[in-house]
């Protein structure tokens, strides 16, 4: 409805506000004057009316015209605007009652049916549940008039805190008054009308980049202030499903949550992180911290992301954003595959880059723009008349490519992303924020990172060009990784914390410990290495997994190099299993189908599952399963010898499927047996100390608190014990090494 307009400034004499918020009024402004809206402008704040005033209206005077008003217009406008601003004290409840009684007041002196109220909280997140309970109990509008109440970020740090934050909003405000705000989303908005689709199911996906430098990343570190909410909303209006109609707010809400809900899980392997290297000192300056204070907080992260769905399976998704970067450049680019092999001409527009870039400014183009490789395909101009094509090219390249090799197109008037936002607030537009259930989903899927990663060292870079390649990383399989070695500093050795990753001697073999993501990263690291090595000597890699709970998380991990795991060319054996049918839950082989052999590519006669079941019997002596395995060993692997046996440990020092009670003294030469286990089902096939220590390489994985007991009772004995059969595990002329955890070393 046509009527009078209050907007709110909370904060209005902030720096954010400063800065853009009464630029952006003043558009709006300018925009709708003359169009049957009145306004009026409070900007609210801590100080009292004396010493407010003053400051508001010395940020109002220095207020830009908009370009496209002439000078005479601009300055009536203004003085306008001027006129119809005020500051107003905003501290207790009876501040805002006062104000709505000002409102009130106006609206029946001047005979002014109201439209609307809109406040803008600039202030910190921890005050916007206060302040929405003096809004709602004081502020609201009458019943036919709306109320819409912007929020800046953060919107809690993780989950648990966003969803306490909602809990306390929802209370007080409908979700269709709330408008959470990203000024990127601004930035994107000019973008909406241009579909990926079109061009996805022309041209194959290689990859997919968005990369953000911004000068700043508070207490919250890079995820939380920029991936979790700048780019997270730039990757869902960028892939999601576009509806047919655009101005559909619901529908475009509900396509980005269902893009949300595909994106697959993400864990410390598919992230790098890095802090530069005088932010530690800044933090202990800024919070007044003892020089011994250090900080984890990642000023740097780079993470891969895959999604579940038929338009972009397969298609690495790389998220990008730093402080202290060589260049401060934001863009969001698709590249495709070329399959053009070019001969003699390599600078040939044909056999360059075929790539869309949305630059969303910054950086050598330093204005908002779509280009658009002239090897892929020319665009139609947008005939709204907003946009116009680049045909002078400055003597500049964008991502590895000169101007001329692009089709450019970019706004006629660029509008400052805030200028466009609150005028989307204005018309109750909804798809240019961000939703409470988009935002939860946004938590929900970075919040396993991030707690994940609270433990992890980022890599220290000096910043700027100094960088040089410290920062780059690498895609292997569906996990990155840096890729140039940097050297580790260990701050404050022998706090438990502060560790990354040891290595070190256990039992007078090698040890490596780290927490339990990176002690897995390095055992998936060191069995690629091994299986490498194998395949260039022989041709083949053979490697024995054992059962339990231990090995869960690398075979995990393990999936996850589908592609850069030799895995044609590796034989995966048992070193024991249950006597069980293998289909069913309880049986290892079901275990390591179910989290690793349905996920990779290998070839079925290099699967090799213990033959507990034969003549519809599980592991009866007569039906000679250990031998039929051990002739199968003897067939495939070149000396009986593994190139790699993984083991576990249980609490009570067994390994594999060999107990203290384990009669082996008629079994010296056997290569596998049948076993009697303590604890259901008793009944176990098993490799025999025999094979397990012919093998090149023997890993032992120990893990979690409940073992701290067995890892120190094991570093007291020397040599064998028959209570203890891993001390058993001893290669003749291979390698052994402990893989053990931080809470199983250091309880």
């Amino acid at each position: 409805i046509l009527g009078h307009v209050t907007v709110v400034v909370v904060g209005g004499t902030g720096d954010l506000a400063r800065k853009y918020l009464w630029q952006g009024f003043f558009q709006l402004y300018a925009d709708q004057v003359g169009k049957g809206h009145t306004f009026s402008f409070y900007g609210g704040g801590l100080s009292p009316t004396e010493k407010g005033t003053p400051l508001l209206f010395g940020i109002l005077k220095e207020l830009a015209c908009p370009p496209e008003l002439s000078a005479e217009r601009c300055t009536l406008v203004k003085d306008q605007f001027l006129h119809l601003s005020k500051y107003h004290q905003l501290k207790t409840t009876e501040d805002y009652e006062k104000l709505s009684q000002q409102i009130k007041q106006q609206l029946g002196q001047e005979g002014m049916v109201e439209a609307g109220r809109l406040f803008y909280l600039s202030v910190p997140a921890f005050t916007y549940a206060d302040i929405a309970e003096k809004i709602n109990n004081t502020c609201r509008p009458p019943s036919d008039a709306w109320l819409r109440v912007v929020l800046e970020k953060p919107f809690g740090h993780d989950l648990y805190s966003a969803q306490a934050l909602d809990k306390k909003l929802s209370d007080q405000l409908k979700e269709k008054e709330m408008y959470r705000i990203d000024h990127y989303l601004g930035k994107f908005l000019c973008f909406r009308k241009k579909s990926l689709t079109k061009s996805a199911k022309e041209h194959h996906v290689l990859e997919i980049e968005i990369f953000c430098r911004i000068q700043f990343y508070d207490q919250y570190g890079v995820i939380r202030d920029v991936l979790q909410n700048h780019l997270t909303e730039v990757m869902t209006l960028m892939l999601m499903n576009l509806p047919a109609n655009l101005s559909n707010s619901m529908e475009i809400l509900q396509n980005k949550l269902n893009f949300l809900a595909s994106l697959q899980h993400v864990d410390n392997s598919n992230a790098v992180v890095g802090q530069y290297q005088a932010y530690n000192g800044e933090v202990q300056e800024e919070l007044n911290k003892t020089k011994d204070y250090f900080s984890l907080t990642p000023t740097f992260a780079g993470v891969v992301i895959h999604v579940d769905n038929v338009q972009y399976e397969g298609i690495p998704i790389f998220m990008t954003s730093g402080k202290a970067l060589d260049e401060r450049v934001s863009y969001a680019r698709v590249l495709f595959k070329n399959d053009v092999f070019c001969i003699q001409d390599p600078n040939n527009v044909q056999c360059k880059s075929k790539q869309i870039i949305f630059s969303l400014g910054h950086g050598n183009l330093q204005y908002p723009a779509i280009l658009i490789s002239k090897n892929l395909f020319k665009p139609e101009l947008v005939s709204s008349g907003d946009w116009k094509e680049v045909t002078e090219y400055k003597d500049v390249n964008v991502l590895g490519l000169p101007l001329s090799d692009y089709y450019i197109q970019s706004p006629v008037t660029p509008r400052e992303a805030y200028c466009e936002l609150i005028s989307h607030v204005f018309f109750g537009r909804k798809d240019s924020f961000i939703s409470a259930e988009g935002l939860l989903a946004s938590w929900a899927f970075w919040t396993p990172l991030l707690e994940g990663l609270s433990r992890v060292f980022p890599r220290v870079y000096p910043g700027g060009e100094a960088n040089g390649n410290l920062l780059n990383f690498q895609l292997q399989g569906h996990q990155v990784a840096f890729s140039h070695e940097a050297v580790v500093n260990v701050i404050n050795p022998g706090a438990k914390d502060n560790f990354q990753v040891m290595q070190g001697k256990y039992r007078s073999s090698e040890m490596v410990s780290a927490w339990a993501q990176e002690l897995v990263e390095r055992l998936a690291s060191d069995l690629l290495l091994a299986a490498e090595e194998a395949i260039r000597e022989e041709g083949q890699f053979h490697l024995a997994l054992s059962g339990g709970s231990s090995p869960v998380a690398l075979l995990r991990a393990l999936a996850l190099n589908l592609y850069t795991f030799p895995w044609r060319n590796t034989h995966i054996w048992q070193v024991d299993e249950r006597c069980v049918p293998h289909t069913e839950t309880g049986s290892n082989f079901r275990s390591i189908h179910d989290l690793l052999l349905q996920h990779i590519r290998i070839p079925y006669f290099n699967i090799h599952p213990m033959p507990v079941h034969l003549t519809q019997r599980l592991c009866v002596e007569e039906d000679g399963g250990p031998a039929l395995y051990e002739k199968e060993i003897n067939k495939h692997v070149n000396g009986s010898s593994f190139h790699y046996i993984l083991l576990g440990v249980g609490q009570d020092g067994h390994t594999a499927s060999l107990f203290q009670d384990t009669k082996l003294e008629n079994d010296e030469e056997r290569l596998a047996i049948l076993t009697e286990s303590p604890i259901k089902p008793h009944q176990r096939m098993s490799l025999t100390f025999t094979a397990i220590n012919r093998a090149r390489r023997v890993g032992v994985l120990i893990m979690g608190k409940s073992k701290h007991e067995l890892v120190s009772q094991l570093s007291r004995i020397k040599g064998e014990s028959s209570k203890y059969p891993i001390t058993k595990v001893q290669p003749k002329t291979g390698t052994l090494i402990w893989y053990i955890d931080y809470d199983a070393l250091l309880g």
